[in-house]
């Protein structure tokens, strides 16, 4: 009578009016034989939202029973997957304007309490070390030569060429900490701070590729961030697609929106988790992608 009593009086309020003591008690039912009770308990536990999450890691810490643990774990891994996969829909709801939010949105499916104004001052002071150096009266050719000194000879930003497929690439916190990323992770760190900069740089989605293009009424060349910032010609795009024996598309040549940049990270997340054989992250990742997919997809 006691399970059923708390498991009714759990569903009859919200986390704010439960007690520190009801909690307990709903949390203790996680050992119950009875699998019907523990579903029920599990259930109440994530309508509850990850705004209980700080009430299970206290559980956690003051629980010995290792079923127990695992058993809060997986369910605080839950409330906050689908605290991303809301937070995901709304950035994608509110036309994914903002590309340093998204990055970080994705991270957070790693680092769960990852501040976003953390990686805020850290780009803002790569931004600072780049406004040192930055001449806006030179020709374009030169501002992106004085940002690649910066971001590749004074700040050591480089390719991840050991651990390329490595999901730590596609985290953009571990790329401003260790200055070591995928193509497309360096792309958006270098893309964030030339627009800070008023340069009109931007990200174009290549097969197997990720690259910038500084794009003006009057000019456009490129960029390839992955290879220290080197500067090439439409022609060499002509040429690498010519190679991969496709047809030219506009989307080889032409800046892509943020929204593509997050869906082609997710996707080099699922490719990296399947390196590494971790089935349950890649469906996960998946299940984000379809979050912000494409309405044809």
């Amino acid at each position: 009578m006691r399970i059923e009593v708390l498991i009714a009086q759990a569903s009859a309020k919200s986390y704010v009016m439960m007690n520190t003591n009801e909690i307990k008690a709903l949390v203790s039912l996680l050992d119950d034989e009875d699998k019907e009770v523990l579903l029920h308990v599990e259930q109440k536990i994530i309508s509850l939202g990850d705004t209980i999450i700080p009430y299970l890691e206290e559980e956690w810490e003051n629980n010995f029973s290792p079923t127990v643990q695992k058993k809060i774990e997986e369910l605080i891994h839950t409330l906050q997957f689908d605290s991303l996969r809301s937070r995901l829909a709304g950035w994608k709801a509110d036309g994914g304007q903002d590309l340093l939010e998204g990055m970080w949105l994705v991270a957070t499916y790693q680092y769960p309490d990852l501040p976003l104004e953390r990686l805020r001052k850290d780009l803002e002071q790569i931004y600072y070390e780049a406004w040192l150096e930055h001449k806006p009266s030179v020709h374009p050719y030169d501002q992106v030569k004085l940002l690649n000194s910066v971001m590749f000879s004074k700040l050591k930003f480089a390719a991840n060429t050991k651990n390329f497929h490595s999901p730590g690439n596609c985290m953009i916190n571990i790329v401003l900490d260790s200055k070591r990323g995928n193509p497309i992770s360096l792309c958006v760190v270098y893309m964030l701070v030339a627009q800070k900069l008023k340069l009109p740089v931007y990200g174009v989605n290549l097969p197997n590729l990720f690259i910038l293009t500084y794009k003006t009424t009057e000019a456009q060349f490129y960029i390839n961030v992955f290879n220290k910032g080197i500067v090439f010609s439409k022609s060499d795009i002509d040429n690498y697609i010519a190679q991969l024996n496709l047809p030219a598309s506009d989307i080889f040549y032409q800046p892509c929106t943020n929204m593509d940049i997050i869906r082609r990270v997710l996707r080099n997340l699922i490719i990296s988790f399947e390196k590494t054989g971790d089935a349950d992250k890649m469906e996960e990742i998946r299940l984000l992608l379809n979050v912000i997919a494409e309405e044809n997809e």
